[in-house]
């Protein structure tokens, strides 16, 4: 992901999200130097994603995929590669927060085995409130998710 992608990334967060990340969230992202990808075909974004390393542990902190494209393995690649990519830079886990009035991503994290660690009270804005999260975390095993030396050095880029 780069500043000419923000306009097709705001787009499509705008269009899934009702409490969307806004254009700056993004920009910080990519000036902190977070790992950010987008999936382009034929020139039209499919999904992008942004996963923040602490230690030997990743945090994904937005995977999107465009309404058009859902459903058709966009945000499984997403997935899969970001956690390719955080093993490479040394994660033992990734970590990431889901809306607990979002069954289906809940459910797309478990089938990716993805397990419930806890709770974070208040986290996402709603409709006349605040919204829990609920933590997820996954935990490699050694040798899972071997990465060429190109995987390795991508960072950011389109995939």
């Amino acid at each position: 992901m780069t500043p000419a992608d923000l306009d097709d990334v705001e787009r499509i967060e705008n269009s899934v999200y009702a409490f969307p990340w806004t254009r700056k969230n993004f920009a910080d992202s990519i000036s902190s130097g977070y790992s950010a990808w987008v999936v382009r075909d034929a020139g039209a974004m499919l999904g992008y994603c942004v996963l923040m390393m602490v230690l030997d542990e990743g945090h994904l902190l937005n995977i999107s995929v465009a309404k058009d494209a859902q459903g058709k393995g966009v945000g499984r690649f997403l997935l899969d590669w970001t956690e390719k990519v955080a093993v490479s830079l040394g994660a033992r886990t990734v970590l990431l927060e889901v809306r607990p009035s979002n069954p289906v991503a809940q459910g797309f994290y478990e089938r990716h085995r993805y397990e419930r660690i806890g709770v974070r009270r208040n986290y996402y804005p709603a409709p006349g409130g605040r919204e829990d999260a609920i933590v997820m975390r996954k935990t490699f095993l050694a040798g899972e998710h071997q990465v060429s030396g190109s995987a390795r050095q991508a960072g950011r880029g389109a995939l």
